[in-house]
C-alpha cells in the first residue's frame, strides 16, 4: 500500500511539468488557435490536473490543520516541515515571476518615450492655460462692471432698471478687452435691461443651477463652444435681485486645438494602458504554468513532509505518555538502518529499561515508605516529647507529646531551641560545649500556668562517616513520678511524725493540768502559773491537731464506695460552708435533679468542705491585703452531669492563685500563715482516689472587679463505676 502511494505521488509530480511543457508547445511553436482541439484538450487537462491537485493539496492542509488543533502527537513538526516546504516551492517562483514582468515592463518602456509624452504634456497645457486665461479676464472684468453699477447704485438710491442701460453701454465700452453683450437680469433670469449691441436675439437664459450658484458661491462662467464665446454671470450686491450677464468671444480654433490635444492625450494614455494588458496577458500565461508546477510541488513538499513527521509524531505521543507514566508504550520500528529507524528501536529499548527501573525504585519507595510511616506512627505516638534539632541547633521536627507538653506549635521548625523552649538552652550548650555524645538533666517549667518537671535527655546524631548531623531531645513528664515520690516521702515523715509526736501529747497535757491544780495554792502568783499550764494545754492541742492532720495524709483508707445523691453532698456542704461564712455571698448553680454515682460520702463531702472553705479563706486574705474599693466577697459554685463525668467548679473574687500553683498540691506547702498545706493535697488523693482529676485555674473575672480569683475544677468520671457494675452483675447473672 504504500509503494502505490509513493507511485501515485512521483507520477503526478512529473505529470505536471509535462503539461506545462505541452501546453507552451500549443500556444507557441505550434501555433495552435484558439479554436484548435489540440489547444483546447491541453488547455482541459491543465485544468483538470489543476483542480485534482489542489483539491489532494487542500485535504491534506486541513488534516493537517484539524491535527494540529488536537494537538495529536507530531502535527507541529508536520506543520513546520509543510510551511518549509511549501516556501521552497513558492519563493523560487515568485522570484521568476517578478523578474520576468519587470523585463517585459521595461521592453515595453521604449515604447513610449519621455520626448513624446513631453510634447503631448506640453500641448494640452498650452491649451488649459489658453482656456484658463480667457476665463479669468472675462471674470475679472464682469467683476469690474459690476462693481461700476453698484457704486451707481448706492450713490443714487431709486435708480431704476431701464436708467441702467447707458451705465452698461459706458461700462461695456470702458472695458479694455471689450464685451461682445452685457444684459441685466433678475433672480428668475428674466431680462430686465441691456447695453450697447446687445441683442434680444442673442440672449440665451442660464440656467438656475448657475444663478444660485453665482448667488452663493461668487461668479460663475459658461461655455459655449458652438457660438465661440464665454458668458460670465455675476451678482450685483448693490440691488435686490440683479445679476450682471456679459458674454465675450474665443479663438475657435485654439478651443478646437484644445479638444484635439485632450484626445492625443486620451489615445496616448489608452496606447499606454495596454502595456498592462499585454503584461497582464503574459502574466496570466505564466501563472498558468507556475500553478501547475506549484501544485506539484507542493503535493511532494507535503508528501515528504507527512513522511518524516510521521515516526517523529509516533515518538513524540510515546514520549507524551511516558511523561504521564505509561512505560508500557512501544512504537513501530520503522524498517532500514537510517537515524529514524534506529531512533525507534532504542525508544523501545529505553522504555523497557525505564520501566525495570521503575518497579525497583517503586518497590523501594514502598519499603522506605512503610518504614517512615512506622516511624512517624511510634514517634508521634509515643508519650515522651522528641525534638529532632540540624547541625547548627535549629528545631527539625517535634512530635505531638512535645508540642503538647511545651505548648509550642508545630510552626517552630527551623527556630533556634534557646528561642522555641529557653529552658533548655543551658542543658543544649552543656551538651555542645562538653566531650560527651549525651547529657540527662530535670528540668523544672511553667506552662499554662502548671509546673512541669522534665527530665531531658539529649544526644548528638552522626552519619556514619562520623559527620555530625544534628542532635536529638527527648523528655519526659515525671512531674506525676515526682510527685508521687515527695507525696510517698511526706507520707512516711508524717507517719513517723504522728507515731514519734502523739504518744507524748496526752502525758504532756495531764502534767500540766495536774501541775495547775497541785501547785496553784503553792506559788506567789497563781495566774501566771494558771496562764503557763494553759499555754501548753494549748499548745499541746494545736499539735495534736497537726498531727491527726498527718494521720489522715498518711493512713488515707480507701473509699467506700456506694451509690450517693452528688448534688446532696456539694448542697449539704454548701449550706455548712454559709452559716459558716455570713459576709460571703454565694451564687450556686447545681442540679435540682439528683446525680447518682458511686462515691464514698464523707470523703467527698470533706473535699467540697475543703475547697470552698479555701475560697473564704482566699477571700479574707485579700480582705487582709486590703480589699479594693466595692468589693464585694463572692463564691460561685457550678456543677454539670452527664453521662461520662460531673464536674463541680468552685470560684471566688480572692486573692488568686501564685504563679507556682502547681506547688499547691505538694504537702506542707501553704500561702496562708496558719495553714498546714495538707488541705489540697488531701483533697487531691481523695479525687484521685475517685479516678477523677482536679485542677487549680484562674477563675473568670467577677463583675465590679478588676482582677481575677482562684477556680477549683474537679472532674469525677461516671462511666467506669457504671461499666463495673454492668460486669458484676452479667458475670453474677452468668
Amino acid at each position: 500500500m504504500r509503494r502505490v502511494q509513493t507511485a501515485t505521488t512521483f507520477g503526478l509530480v512529473f505529470l505536471g511539468p509535462l503539461l506545462a511543457v505541452g501546453t507552451f508547445l500549443a500556444l507557441g511553436p505550434f501555433s495552435q488557435g484558439a479554436t484548435s482541439p489540440l489547444l483546447r484538450i491541453v488547455l482541459l487537462a491543465d485544468l483538470v490536473y489543476i483542480l485534482s491537485i489542489a483539491a489532494l493539496v487542500v485535504a491534506r492542509v486541513a488534516k493537517l490543520i484539524a491535527d494540529r488543533r488536537s494537538k495529536s502527537a507530531g502535527s507541529r513538526l508536520h506543520l513546520r516541515l509543510s510551511g518549509v516546504f511549501a516556501l521552497v516551492a513558492l519563493v523560487p517562483t515568485v522570484l521568476v515571476a517578478i523578474f520576468a514582468v519587470l523585463t517585459v515592463n521595461i521592453g515595453l518602456e521604449g515604447w513610449f518615450s519621455d520626448r513624446v509624452r513631453s510634447v503631448v504634456g506640453t500641448s494640452l497645457s498650452a491649451a488649459q492655460a489658453y482656456e484658463t486665461q480667457s476665463r479669468d479676464d472675462l471674470i475679472a472684468d464682469a467683476v469690474a462692471l459690476a462693481a461700476y453699477l453698484n457704486v451707481a447704485k448706492q450713490s443714487t438710491f431709486f435708480l431704476a432698471d431701464d436708467q441702467l442701460r447707458p451705465l452698461l453701454t459706458q461700462g461695456q465700452a470702458a472695458v479694455q478687452r471689450g464685451l461682445k453683450e452685457a444684459f441685466l437680469i433678475d433672480g428668475a433670469g428674466k431680462l430686465k435691461t441691456r447695453g450697447e449691441r446687445s441683442y434680444l436675439f442673442d440672449f440665451e437664459q442660464p440656467p438656475m443651477a448657475t444663478l444660485q450658484a453665482a448667488a452663493e458661491e461668487g461668479p460663475q462662467v459658461i461655455e459655449d463652444w458652438s457660438n465661440n464665446e464665454f458668458r460670465a454671470l455675476v451678482h450685483l450686491e448693490a440691488f435686490a435681485d440683479r445679476y450682471l450677464y456679459v458674454s465675450r468671444e474665443v479663438d475657435g480654433q485654439l478651443l478646437s486645438l484644445l479638444d484635439e490635444t485632450q484626445e492625443t492625450v486620451r489615445l496616448y494614455n489608452q496606447l499606454e494602458s495596454e502595456r498592462g494588458r499585454v503584461l497582464f496577458n503574459f502574466g496570466l500565461i505564466y501563472l498558468g504554468f507556475a500553478i501547475i508546477l506549484i501544485l506539484a510541488a507542493v503535493w511532494l513538499g507535503l508528501w515528504f513532509a507527512e513522511r518524516l513527521s510521521r515516526p517523529v509524531g509516533r515518538l513524540a505521543g510515546a514520549a507524551q505518555r511516558v511523561g504521564g507514566g505509561d512505560l508500557d508504550v512501544r512504537v513501530i520500528e520503522e524498517p532500514g538502518d537510517d537515524e529514524i529507524a534506529m531512533l525507534g528501536r532504542l525508544f523501545n529499548q529505553m522504555t523497557r529499561q525505564l520501566k525495570g527501573q521503575r518497579e525497583a525504585l517503586m518497590e523501594g519507595h514502598r519499603q522506605t515508605e512503610r518504614r517512615r510511616r512506622l516511624f512517624d506512627s511510634v514517634l508521634s505516638n509515643v508519650t515522651a516529647g522528641v525534638i529532632g534539632l540540624n547541625s547548627e541547633g535549629r528545631v527539625d521536627f517535634v512530635n505531638r507529646a512535645a508540642e503538647r507538653l511545651l505548648d509550642i506549635s508545630d510552626e517552630t521548625p527551623d527556630v533556634a531551641l534557646g528561642a522555641a523552649v529557653p529552658e533548655f538552652e543551658a542543658v543544649f550548650d552543656r551538651l555542645r560545649d562538653g566531650s560527651a555524645n549525651a547529657v540527662q538533666e530535670e528540668v523544672r517549667l511553667t506552662r499554662k500556668g502548671k509546673l512541669e518537671s522534665l527530665l531531658v535527655r539529649m544526644s548528638v546524631r552522626r552519619n556514619d562517616n562520623g559527620r555530625l548531623e544534628g542532635y536529638v531531645v527527648a523528655f519526659d513528664d515525671v512531674t506525676e513520678l515526682v510527685s508521687a515520690q515527695r507525696m510517698a516521702a511526706w507520707g512516711d515523715v508524717a507517719r513517723r511524725i504522728a507515731h514519734e509526736i502523739k504518744n507524748p501529747l496526752t502525758p504532756i497535757a495531764l502534767s500540766a493540768e495536774r501541775i495547775k491544780r497541785k501547785f496553784r495554792t503553792q506559788v506567789a502568783e497563781p495566774d501566771d502559773l494558771e496562764q503557763y499550764t494553759d499555754v501548753i494545754v494549748r499548745q499541746t492541742n494545736d499539735l495534736r491537731r497537726i498531727v491527726d492532720e498527718f494521720s489522715k495524709f498518711a493512713r488515707m483508707p480507701e473509699p467506700d464506695r456506694r451509690e450517693n445523691d452528688l448534688t446532696a453532698l456539694l448542697k449539704d456542704a454548701i449550706t455548712l460552708q454559709e452559716s459558716g461564712q455570713p459576709d460571703v455571698r454565694f451564687d450556686v448553680s447545681i442540679p435540682i435533679y439528683p446525680v447518682v454515682m458511686d462515691l464514698d460520702a464523707t470523703m467527698i463531702s470533706q473535699a467540697f468542705t475543703n475547697l470552698i472553705k479555701n475560697a473564704g479563706e482566699a477571700i479574707e486574705s485579700l480582705m487582709e491585703k486590703g480589699e479594693p474599693r466595692g468589693h464585694v466577697p463572692e463564691i460561685r459554685i457550678t456543677m454539670e452531669a452527664d453521662d461520662a463525668e460531673a464536674i463541680i467548679r468552685i470560684m471566688d473574687n480572692g486573692i488568686g492563685l501564685p504563679p507556682d500553683r502547681a506547688r499547691l498540691f505538694e504537702p506542707y506547702v501553704t500561702t496562708r500563715e496558719k495553714g498546714t498545706g495538707l488541705g489540697l493535697p488531701i483533697v487531691k488523693k481523695i479525687i484521685e482516689e475517685h479516678g477523677g482529676q482536679l485542677f487549680l485555674l484562674d477563675a473568670p473575672v467577677f463583675e465590679g472587679n478588676a482582677h481575677a480569683g482562684a477556680m477549683a475544677e474537679i472532674r469525677l468520671p461516671r462511666l467506669v463505676r457504671k461499666r463495673a457494675r454492668n460486669v458484676t452483675a452479667a458475670g453474677q447473672g452468668g
